[in-house]
């Protein structure tokens, strides 16, 4: 397994992913899927040349995203970068086909000279299900199945799996391999138990998606993580955290610039799921210290940063600088002060 995790040096890892959220353009009105792609990828290449170590982009099937194909993406990216790591945030594995999963990510390892990293969820939207064909009752053995199919076709040997959700394979091996080892693979959890025993069980790293309340409390789950890999056999790896956050050159811009785009992302939220309307004062409590945002100065968000790391012990972060409406513009200085500013001062908070 080619885990490429945080060293003696560097105590926390950070990077930085998107959903490709359709920001707004110069005349206030949202920009077309396209725009927002080739924003992406210019997106990708700033974060290598600032330093960070990943750049994630996640699916999703709606208006208000544009990238639907991360790997494509993430194969232009590969094109123009040198040293950054490549990740799905996430890939939906319950709509999905692991044999293509597989092979989509095992070609971008390659476009990337073994860069590829696929982070496997069953994410925190559905719109993937009606649209490829999937029954939403059948959502947990959907990704229970798909997981167990996932883990045989990575293993690059013969494949024998039978189970319902799809016709059995018998003998057949799925191509391309890797040059190196094993597909880098984690697990995307939002704060389940049986999704964290689960990454154990096959011995995944976990990324644990914080986006609301505070980091403090998946304490436990990266404990039961530890637990369940000793009880499995399994050896440690590494483990990471995801939230969203905007970086800018003072607390106060941050979060102005921040608070429309959040707010607007937050209330249509809030209309498709049955959640009252947003506030300042909960936008507030979420970029405050304990909060999921990690929104403010470099310093801030390196402090706030460093403390995820003394509680959690996680050797990653990544930062989701994409939020609602955002324009490229905030965006790209955003990522240019995490790779340039927070970067160094979390390195010398943990030294």
């Amino acid at each position: 397994m080619r885990m490429h995790g945080a060293s003696e040096e560097v105590p926390v890892l950070l990077g930085v992913n998107t959903f490709g959220d359709v920001g707004l353009g110069p005349d206030g009105e949202p920009k077309p899927h396209a725009q927002v792609i080739r924003d992406v990828v210019e997106e990708g290449k700033l974060a290598d040349q600032v330093g960070l170590h990943a750049f994630g982009v996640g699916e999703h099937h709606r208006k208000d995203f544009a990238v639907a194909a991360p790997e494509v993406l993430l194969a232009a990216v590969a094109a123009q970068t040198q040293n950054i790591r490549l990740a799905s945030a996430v890939t939906v594995l319950s709509s999905d086909d692991p044999v293509r999963v597989f092979q989509r990510f095992s070609t971008l390892d390659a476009i990337s000279r073994g860069r590829a990293e696929v982070i496997l969820g069953r994410g925190s939207f559905i719109e993937s299900f009606p649209l490829f064909g999937f029954d939403l009752e059948d959502y947990e053995v959907l990704f229970e199945e798909k997981l167990e199919l996932f883990d045989r076709v990575r293993s690059q040997k013969p494949i024998n799996w039978e189970g319902r959700t799809r016709r059995p394979i018998r003998g057949l091996t799925a191509y391309p391999h890797l040059e190196d080892g094993l597909l880098d693979t984690w697990i995307g959890v939002g704060g389940t138990p049986q999704s964290v025993v689960r990454a154990a069980h096959y011995g995944y790293p976990v990324s644990f998606a914080i986006i609301g309340g505070e980091p403090a409390r998946f304490a436990p789950f990266v404990d039961l993580y530890k637990r369940s890999l000793e009880k499995f056999g399994k050896p440690y790896t590494q483990l990471a955290t995801h939230s969203p956050g905007h970086v800018a050159d003072t607390d106060e811009q941050a979060r102005e610039e921040l608070f429309p785009h959040w707010l607007a992302m937050r209330n249509q939220l809030g209309v498709e799921r049955g959640w009252g309307p947003g506030s300042r004062t909960e936008f507030n409590a979420q970029a405050s210290r304990s909060g999921a945002l990690y929104v403010g100065s470099p310093e801030t968000v390196a402090r706030k940063i460093a403390e995820t790391h003394r509680v959690l012990g996680t050797e990653r972060f990544d930062l989701k600088y994409s939020n609602g409406t955002l324009p490229h513009g905030a965006m790209m200085k955003s990522i240019e002060l995490l790779g340039t500013k927070v970067a160094p001062l979390v390195a010398d908070m943990l030294a």
